[in-house]
């Protein structure tokens, strides 16, 4: 019997869309990994803020929400969804919490927010998510849509999430840092 070859797991990992990624729903896109293994992948685009105030979908958790307090389109699965995330510093998260990735996890927006906001550092909501079957995301990186870098927790809260793209970029300690400068448009350099 032939078994699948266990996939490295990308958890808690970013994927930065190279200039080259040609699908709209991720140009600049930066994608937090929530979730990766051998049956597929899953994770939140950070940096797509909506018009969309939390409090006209989520009223209670509104007060909780870092700023821009606005809902962020996840990706392109699953719209009509809601996901927490939130960064959560120390060892223990309190209930309607769980850890994905260091201080990062994902929050029951079920719960009651009273049981979460005094241990809350920083919360984002997400309408939908990114989702990628068995083997998609290895494929995608291996045709060089993707950068794999390492997140921060101030992702996930970024105040400027128009920025985060080149921000990330800019961070790396190697050649990618060039690619944040790489412009809008090549075609007008």
């Amino acid at each position: 019997m032939c078994r699948m070859t266990e996939v490295s797991s990308l958890t808690g990992r970013l994927l930065v869309a190279t200039p080259s990624l040609a699908d709209p729903n991720f140009d600049r896109a930066v994608v937090l990994l929530l979730d990766h293994d051998d049956e597929g992948s899953l994770g939140v685009v950070l940096n797509r803020p909506t018009p969309v105030d939390v409090g006209d979908i989520l009223e209670s958790w509104a007060a909780l929400a870092g700023e821009p307090g606005v809902v962020f389109q996840g990706g392109p699965v699953s719209l009509d969804s809601a996901l927490g995330v939130a960064v959560i510093p120390g060892d223990e998260g309190p209930l309607g919490w769980r850890r994905v990735y260091g201080a990062i996890g994902l929050v029951d927006l079920e719960a009651p927010p009273e049981l979460l906001g005094s241990a809350l550092g920083s919360l984002r909501i997400f309408a939908g998510y990114a989702g990628w079957g068995p083997g998609q995301l290895e494929a995608e990186l291996q045709d060089g849509a993707w950068y794999v870098v390492e997140s921060e927790p101030g992702d996930v809260s970024s105040p400027r999430p128009e920025t985060l793209w080149r921000a990330v970029l800019r961070r790396q300690r190697n050649e990618l840092a060039m690619f944040a400068t790489y412009p809008d448009d090549p075609s007008l350099n």
